[in-house]
């Protein structure tokens, strides 16, 4: 699907849907509970049910309802299952070292460019406590053997994900275990996530120590808060013009990506952002500084091992926008040049073709958004979304 937007501002309340990061989170805790959990989550994505459907093949029963999910949890754990991830990184991270503390004999099924997107230094440590990983062909990745209770080691450098991952697998195991970061962790605040709805069932996971034969308690009903990372499409339009109000956002979440809101206040001047903990911010944040005074965003390399290569496609982004961005080893460089317009191919990224549709409402002529659709992956209603507050555009279907 393509789509071609006529430039306008937008106007409207718009509320943040569910935060998926946080769903996926409380999916999993709900699937090992002692009793069923209802889940508030109105909206949902590919890659929140690609979580729920891995949890099911692991004998979960996880149904969808108007309002969110009904959970009931794991009683039996299958021998052998199989755990179709889709293109969720999040989900395959966290559900990996989870069959290898349940000693399933598990096949994880990958689309688009999940089997790129790095595994070490999680898949080395496994290993080493027990597990045997391979890859039968491209697109599949099985897990073997069982792991051990004791001291994992890993590099917080690469994806906080391997630590979540970690932190359930500890929690399943029978005895004690500790999760040792080597060097800087990035993306903290999405550890800090995972520790908080751990807590909310009764898992303290406390210097990374997890004690064995803790239960994760149901509270019996949870509600998925609002997401500051898909919430930050909407922020950046209201700060390039757009008459937009913004609900369901806590300021006290634990989401990192809550700091766009001092990171859009600081565009009103030439800055730099650092981009460790908010990796996921960059293609917004450029498409706002490319529109205002320019910044330079540092510590980007984990960019590189997203959907796409986001230093990449963010920079080309912005150019065929007509802007001026470029690339400096991992530094991202954007003028504050403003936009006038031309097309952008999503390829294959949910991020670049929202950013896209932002970057419309302040270009001076109409952007055209090559596979429109990618949206699906975390925000299946954008498109609506963006009607409803006054985007014009055409959808053209391949």
């Amino acid at each position: 699907m393509d789509i071609t937007i006529q430039p306008s501002r937008l106007s409207g309340t718009i509320q943040a849907i569910p935060s998926k990061s946080q769903a996926h989170r409380l999916l999993i805790c709900a699937a090992f509970a002692d009793s069923p959990t209802i889940l508030t989550c109105p909206d949902t994505n590919r890659d929140i049910e690609a979580t729920a459907d891995c949890l099911n093949a692991l004998g979960a029963e996880i149904r969808r309802t108007e309002n969110g999910y009904t959970v009931e949890p794991i009683h039996h754990i299958p021998q052998a299952a199989e755990l179709n991830c889709c293109e969720s990184g999040s989900t395959l991270r966290f559900m990996l070292p989870i069959v290898g503390a349940l000693g399933v004999d598990a096949t994880f099924l990958m689309e688009g460019r999940l089997p790129q997107r790095p595994l070490s230094p999680l898949w080395e440590e496994m290993e080493r406590m027990g597990c045997t990983l391979s890859r039968p062909t491209d697109t599949t990745l099985r897990c073997q053997g069982k792991l051990k209770c004791g001291i994992y080691s890993i590099s917080g450098g690469v994806s906080s994900q391997f630590i979540t991952g970690l932190l359930y697998a500890a929690s399943l195991l029978a005895g004690d275990s500790r999760i040792e970061i080597i060097g800087k962790l990035e993306s903290e605040p999405y550890v800090i996530m995972t520790q908080r709805a751990m807590a909310q069932f009764g898992i303290d996971t406390t210097d990374y120590l997890v004690k064995g034969g803790q239960t994760f308690h149901s509270p019996g009903s949870v509600n998925v808060e609002g997401d500051w990372s898909n919430g930050a499409f909407w922020l950046a339009a209201q700060a390039l013009g757009s008459d937009l109000t913004v609900s369901n956002l806590s300021p006290d979440s634990p989401q990192g990506d809550r700091a766009v809101v001092e990171h859009l206040r600081a565009l009103e001047r030439t800055t730099v952002i650092d981009a460790t903990h908010t990796p996921d911010l960059v293609p917004i944040l450029a498409v706002a500084a490319g529109a205002k005074m320019g910044a330079t965003f540092i510590n980007c390399a984990r960019l590189r091992l997203k959907e796409t290569d986001r230093l990449e496609t963010t920079a080309a982004m912005i150019n065929n926008l007509g802007g001026k961005a470029e690339i400096q080893g991992d530094i991202l460089i954007v003028e504050g040049t403003g936009y006038r317009g031309g097309t952008v191919d999503a390829t294959n990224d949910h991020r670049i073709a929202m950013s896209a549709a932002i970057a419309a409402t302040v270009c001076t002529e109409p952007v055209t958004i090559l596979k429109a659709h990618e949206v699906r992956k975390s925000y299946p209603a954008f498109w609506d979304d963006y009607r409803k507050l006054g985007g014009n555009y055409e959808l053209y279907l391949r």
